[in-house]
């Protein structure tokens, strides 16, 4: 029982949030009440989210005597002897096979976006992730294969490409931020508990974090004024959402800056009340825009 609870922690169920994002094509292309199409991106999420766990055992498993040394990551399941790395790399075979089969059953294309979004991240935790830049755009380059896994299950999508672009330049933002905080909290002990540490500094972070950020901002205002599934009645009402976005940028760089929250941008949202508000109204004005103006104005 305990090695099963163990390969469940490693599979890291918190994490599954990360892949709620595969709902941006259904959402922003106006297809949320369309039940066959939620059913479809509903089971790709459940698939996304095995395949991300497999990814996080074969990571647990390459890291496992690094992760011995590491203040927090020493009481994970495999580096504290819980769960026997038998036991995972079992579940790291069956999980993926699984996990691809099904796919292909109902859309072979999603299966292959699936394919390259495990071999992308076995890749990351094999050598990846120890090259320097490299390793925050393949972790960048993850959540953009998420939302095209749910773009491609569905038909009909007026996806715009910068909404690709807003959401990897905001993925990008955050694991700049989780590397910060990360070079931070570990401070002399950084380089031997992971050596990509060795190849960043504070001022390096922050400078990209800046250039990054900006963009964000830049990229979500082209977005509300060009997307064609929000031009409603030839107006741009998206743009009200911006200062949410901006809000959300600033409380969120406030909590690390003054702050000094931790790591996990999963952890700062679960405890920060003023960024939870701000997504939330952001979420609520976006859906009032995207769902209710057309059935007024029509």
């Amino acid at each position: 029982m305990a090695s099963l609870l163990g390969l469940l922690r490693t599979m890291r169920p918190k994490q599954w949030t990360k892949n709620v994002i595969i709902y941006a094509g259904l959402v922003f292309d106006g297809q949320l009440f369309n039940v066959e199409a939620l059913l479809r991106v509903t089971v790709s999420f459940v698939l996304l989210c095995l395949a991300a766990s497999t990814v996080y055992i074969i990571n647990d498993l390459v890291d496992i005597e690094r992760d011995k040394l590491h203040p927090k990551k020493k009481y994970r399941p495999l580096p504290s002897g819980v769960l026997s790395p038998l036991v995972a790399l079992t579940a790291a075979i069956v999980l993926p096979v699984f996990s691809l089969l099904a796919a292909w059953s109902y859309s072979p294309l999603y299966a292959l976006i699936l394919l390259i979004y495990i071999v992308t991240n076995i890749l990351y935790s094999f050598r990846l992730k120890h090259v320097v830049i490299i390793d925050v755009l393949t972790i960048t380059a993850g959540y953009v294969l998420r939302v095209a896994g749910g773009a491609v299950v569905i038909t009909g999508v007026k996806f715009s490409p910068w909404l690709y672009a807003v959401l990897a330049l905001l993925a990008l933002f955050l694991a700049i931020t989780k590397r910060r905080q990360e070079l931070l909290a570990l401070g002399e002990i950084s380089g031997s508990t992971r050596p990509i540490f060795r190849e960043y500094n504070l001022a390096l972070l922050d400078e990209m974090l800046r250039m990054v950020s900006t963009s964000t901002l830049v990229a979500y205002i082209l977005y509300t004024i060009e997307s064609p599934s929000i031009l409603l009645a030839n107006t741009k009402l998206a743009l009200i959402t911006v200062p949410f976005v901006l809000y959300g940028l600033f409380r969120y760089m406030y909590l690390i800056y003054v702050r000094g929250e931790g790591s996990a941008p999963d952890e700062v949202l679960l405890k920060d009340r003023p960024l939870q508000l701000a997504i939330m109204l952001w979420g609520l004005s976006f859906l009032v825009v995207l769902y209710i103006v057309p059935n007024i104005l029509s």
